[in-house]
């Protein structure tokens, strides 16, 4: 942890778990600690803690507090699929280790919400209006700044990508990474067969990208199926190599990140997924002294 975002022991102490009794009562465990964590950040923020922002979730529009970072060290340049990519599969590691970042999103045209919510948001102008706000909520935490390259996003029965959009894809990321020299490149290692991940990773192995995060792609499953992480280790072989980041103490902090995505995770009740998923990563931690973790791969050498 920074000095930056304190832990809060009392806190911590009651973080819930997916095991045991928590099996069957996670999701309303997580709410309630949530719940008192947002209680206690928006406390601070009246009696004038500066550091403690707020930001309201666009569909829900529900005010949450979280504690903004102070970035240090190198540049990251993340380049994501869709708006909510970076926020299911890489905040927590950014809330925990802040460091100047920018984000470029390639899908940003978009009809894709939850089915509970197509009739509320019927078309494409009105998504991907919404799909913006999300993200530019989600990624104030993080002072990030963000490039949105326009595309629009693949729509089911999915087919491979189109290569001349790959081509396409890749100049205009290789303008943004000009435009960023120092910057250490980030994106998904493309753990599903979404393609749109699968574009994005290619167009970021050719921009020289050696750092990828474990892509959550269509969420309720984690794209962590067998037959995904079948398809994953035929693709990369042993290239990859697995790196995991503690997030146990802005495990609640990337709760409220994730809210701001509520257009894809409905209703909120479920967005303990990707955080159940995050418990069942930290097992692999070598020192086992973390509740909550993200998966990352490196190719070549580190760079960190």
């Amino acid at each position: 942890m920074t000095k930056e975002t304190p832990v809060q022991p009392q806190i911590l102490a009651d973080l819930p778990v997916p095991d045991g009794r928590g099996i069957h009562t996670f999701p309303d465990d997580l709410h309630r600690a949530h719940q008192t964590h947002t209680q206690q950040l928006a406390a601070r923020r009246r009696n004038d803690d500066h550091r403690v922002l707020e930001v309201t979730a666009p569909h829900a529009r529900v005010p949450y507090c979280i504690e903004a970072r102070t970035p240090v060290g190198r540049p990251v340049l993340a380049i994501e699929p869709h708006h909510d990519d970076f926020a299911l599969s890489a905040s927590g590691t950014f809330l925990a280790r802040p460091r100047p970042l920018t984000v470029a999103t390639v899908f940003t045209r978009s009809r894709s919400v939850h089915p509970a919510l197509e009739v509320t948001y019927a078309d494409v102008d009105t998504v991907s209006e919404l799909r913006d706000r999300e993200g530019a909520a989600a990624l104030a935490p993080f002072a990030a700044r963000r490039h949105l390259l326009g595309h629009k996003d693949a729509e089911p029965p999915y087919r491979p990508y189109d290569p001349q959009v790959l081509d396409r894809v890749t100049e205009e990321l290789g303008r943004v990474a000009e435009a960023h020299p120092s910057a250490e490149l980030l994106a998904p290692a493309a753990v599903t067969r979404h393609p749109d991940h699968l574009l994005v990773h290619e167009a970021a192995v050719r921009l020289g990208c050696t750092w990828f995060w474990e892509d959550l792609a269509f969420w309720s499953t984690y794209a962590l199926a067998g037959c995904d992480q079948h398809l994953f280790r035929t693709r990369t072989g042993v290239t990859m190599r697995p790196e995991l980041v503690d997030i146990t103490d802005v495990v609640l902090d990337k709760v409220i990140v994730l809210r701001m995505h509520g257009s894809q995770m409905h209703p909120v009740r479920k967005m303990y997924r990707p955080i159940r998923h995050a418990f069942t990563t930290a097992a692999d931690l070598v020192d086992g002294s973390g509740l909550y973790a993200e998966r990352f791969y490196r190719t070549g050498e580190s760079t960190c």
